[in-house]
């Protein structure tokens, strides 16, 4: 299977890749920004956006991005990644196939601490008792800084719904894997950029992560929340563009 995909703009190659809570729509404001600059490649991850859920065996998210690059002719691209997908950079980039990260509210090794706990376990609630949509207005809440508008929010839960929909409606579910990454011994330029509106759990990770990657900048935004492409979206498009 390949993934659903797009290009804008020519240059050297850039890769946005989406969080679990939205789709490559997260997006849309920078794919505007960098695509005078830079060949600005989106993706839609297995049963987001345009991507179907189904797979003959276990697959990788890696994996099918590495796909539609080998598809695409890119052996070395940026990779901009947010939230759960920098585990997808990391893997990417442990594979060769990056030149410099940059990684918005990543994820880490850390054990969960209690206030991602309370947040997933009412998800679950929710998702159980076929409230889809008071789900994806639990993420959006959670997960948006202060900054975000109206449309933000909106635009959050549209995206994550259709995501939980496509989730709820496969039967079997695929096994999605993840390869082991050891961050100590990806030697690249890394961008880390962390909202501090958001949950603790996920700060702490990304300073941790931060620390790890051995040639990586830490950037703290006061007003950010998870999400801070949505929130502030002109903003992030001057960091990208001053990074990249």
């Amino acid at each position: 299977m390949t993934i659903w995909h797009a290009e804008h703009g020519t240059g050297e190659p850039v890769v946005l890749l989406h969080s679990g809570a939205v789709d490559s729509g997260m997006w849309d404001a920078q794919v505007e920004a960098l695509s005078g600059r830079f060949r600005v490649i989106t993706v839609d991850f297995r049963w987001y956006g345009r991507s179907a859920f189904h797979a003959d065996g276990p697959y990788s998210d890696a994996g099918d991005v590495i796909r539609v690059l080998d598809e695409l002719k890119v052996s070395r691209a940026a990779l901009v990644a947010s939230s759960g997908a920098s585990e997808v950079a990391l893997e990417l980039a442990a594979a060769g196939l990056a030149d410099r990260l940059v990684l918005l509210n990543p994820v880490s090794a850390l054990p969960a601490t209690d206030d991602v706990k309370a947040y997933w376990q009412e998800e679950e609630r929710l998702l159980e008792e076929g409230d889809v949509q008071g789900a994806a207005e639990l993420n959006a809440r959670t997960l948006l800084g202060p900054e975000a508008t109206r449309e933000a929010f909106g635009r959050v839960v549209e995206m994550q719904r259709h995501a939980f929909e496509v989730q709820l409606a496969a039967d079997p579910e695929p096994e999605r894997v993840k390869g082991e990454v050891a961050a100590a011994e990806i030697d690249l330029p890394a961008l880390v950029v962390v909202g501090a509106r958001d949950l603790p759990y996920f700060l702490a990770g990304a300073r941790h992560l931060a620390g790890e990657l051995p040639r990586a900048r830490l950037v703290e935004l006061e007003w950010a929340g998870h999400l801070p492409a949505l929130e502030r979206p002109e903003e992030i498009n001057r960091l990208l563009l001053d990074y990249l």
